[in-house]
């Protein structure tokens, strides 16, 4: 069971992209591009979290462009990692290049190759359409399906629990 005191270690969010940050939906185009749906809403509260002051990035096993392009390019992202082929290993990468703890950080996916990272993050969470086996790892499920919510629903409990939503939230309600 997660307490409040483990929210309080979070500095750095990381999310997996097909689907976690988008639907898991792909569209295929004839000269082999493809298109991902990521939710507007997600991508805003991303953006707030870093405002906030947290790390934010993504840990994909997949290697096409929008995977690096929308974390990296649009949304601006401390760091946008694709092509894991180990996601545990990739994870360990990034705790070293960042200088931070497991504890530290709160790991979000939707598949059985999140599971290893999903139990060695300070706080793993499952999206709401994630597959079952997660659950076996994640200290909890999403209410919100992944690329429909989830990424807005866990940043808003982060900064809720660390008590930063009422001051980031300060900036709409002027």
């Amino acid at each position: 069971m997660i307490s409040s005191a483990d929210f309080q270690k979070i500095t750095t969010l990381i999310f997996d992209v097909d689907g976690t940050l988008t639907d898991g939906r792909q569209a295929y185009l004839s000269n082999g591009e493809n298109i991902k749906f990521f939710y507007h809403h997600d991508m805003h509260w991303l953006k707030m979290a870093i405002r906030a002051g947290l790390k934010v990035g993504t840990l994909s096993a997949a290697v096409e462009p929008v995977n690096r392009i929308v974390p990296e390019d649009i949304l601006k992202l401390t760091f946008a990692v694709t092509g894991s082929k180990d996601k545990l290993e990739t994870f360990e990468e990034i705790l070293k290049k960042y200088q931070l703890t497991a504890e530290e950080c709160l790991y979000v996916g939707d598949d059985i190759v999140d599971m290893p990272v999903i139990k060695r993050a300070g706080i793993g969470v499952a999206v709401a359409d994630a597959v079952e086996e997660l659950d076996e790892v994640a200290d909890f499920r999403t209410k919100a399906a992944g690329g429909q919510g989830a990424a807005c629903e866990i940043i808003r409990r982060v900064l809720k629990e660390k008590g930063l939503l009422d001051t980031i939230m300060e900036r709409y309600r002027k």
